[in-house]
């Protein structure tokens, strides 16, 4: 049976990215003595065959049942709350590492005084939602470690904290019928992106669309996300899907620069039908996008804007394409070239970095932003 799994785990396609954990997966180690020797290479290759093991999908389901059975409020790390919602565990992270993924962005704002930069940084509904946790399950408070990321900050950008546009100040108004976040998925839901939208645009001086300038419609109401393929529970009522569109619509254009695709439409409707429905917003997680918006420059409220982000952007893009004429996106855990030189290369001096607390606390890509 071993050499069977064996054979099978040398043998069994590898993907690069996990739609059960939202994470791409570790690649095959590449091989140097200089690896070895500083034990990175085993490090890698352990992480390698974790990520690959066999029927890994599987077990995760079939430990979730025996979880359920015993009436567990936790499995894979993933919380069975109030309401349907599902948490994920968040901890207390290690704040020296924070502190350098911070000194970094500090670091890119010194060097390039001459750019406009906004940092927004969106809590996970962990964060907004502590009370809904099942009895004695804990989360470490994303609403201090918010405040203390953004004390850390050099006066040289802006910083939106999520909580301040999130978060209406009690419990029960945020226990409304207007879900900020998917209870079985990570991401805010539209409304929570489209308050984000209104709290940016409000820091730059523009007038956001109010939503009656949009019309607000349901493409499903058969999503259940990240949170509920990693937990595994059963019996959950599937979160809906909606999307703006504007009274007044603006023509787009995106470029898929990894893939080399252009498409006259932000959404990718196929994602509907899939497991991963969160992807119908521009059809998933890319290296580069680049959005070109047909709006005369005098009605334009920016010429140019990049945007270094996580997923949670991709449901707050679209509002943007009211007000920029283009749009370059960027997922620094995929784009290997160098943000400044991109910057400078393309004329962009307005930028955005959009992270949720989880994924910026344990994102090691920002350091990418000290060069």
């Amino acid at each position: 049976m071993l050499i069977g799994l064996l054979l099978f785990f040398i043998f069994e396609p590898k993907t690069i990215f996990s739609e059960l954990e939202n994470r791409k997966l570790q690649e095959n180690p590449e091989f140097s003595w200089s690896r070895i020797w500083s034990q990175q290479y085993a490090k890698d290759a352990e992480l390698y065959v974790t990520d690959h093991f066999p029927f890994r999908a599987e077990f995760i389901a079939t430990k979730s049942l025996l979880e359920q059975a015993r009436l567990q409020k936790e499995n894979n790390g993933i919380f069975l709350g109030e309401d349907g919602y599902l948490f994920e565990k968040f901890g207390k992270p290690d704040l020296d590492e924070l502190g350098s993924y911070v000194d970094a962005i500090n670091k890119f704002a010194a060097n390039h005084p001459e750019t406009r930069l906004s940092f927004l940084l969106a809590p996970n509904s962990v964060g907004m939602y502590p009370e809904r946790l099942p009895w004695m399950a804990e989360a470490y408070s994303q609403r201090e470690l918010n405040k203390w990321i953004g004390g850390r900050l050099d006066g040289g950008l802006t910083f939106l904290d999520g909580f301040a546009f999130l978060d209406h100040g009690d419990t029960e108004s945020k226990q409304d019928d207007r879900q900020l976040y998917y209870r079985t998925d990570h991401h805010w839901t539209t409304f929570g992106a489209y308050l984000a939208y209104r709290a940016y645009s409000e820091s730059l001086g523009w007038e956001p669309l109010a939503e009656e300038d949009f019309h607000i419609r349901t493409v499903s109401d058969s999503f259940l996300g990240s949170y509920h393929t990693k937990g595994q529970y059963g019996g959950l009522r599937p979160d809906t899907i909606e999307v703006y569109e504007p009274k007044n619509p603006v023509a787009s254009e995106m470029h898929i620069v990894d893939t080399d695709e252009t498409s006259d439409s932000l959404y990718d409707d196929s994602y509907l039908s899939k497991k991963d429905k969160y992807s119908y917003f521009q059809g998933g997680v890319h290296a580069l996008v680049t959005v070109t918006n047909e709006i005369a420059s005098e009605d334009a409220d920016l010429e140019k804007l990049l945007i270094v982000k996580d997923s949670y952007a991709h449901s707050m893009l679209p509002f943007l394409t009211n007000h920029v004429r283009d749009i370059h996106m960027i997922d620094i855990r995929y784009y290997n070239g160098n943000i400044g030189d991109y910057m400078e290369e393309n004329g962009i001096q307005d930028a955005l970095f959009l992270f949720n607390t989880s994924t910026f606390v344990q994102e090691r890509n920002l350091l990418k932003l000290k060069y």
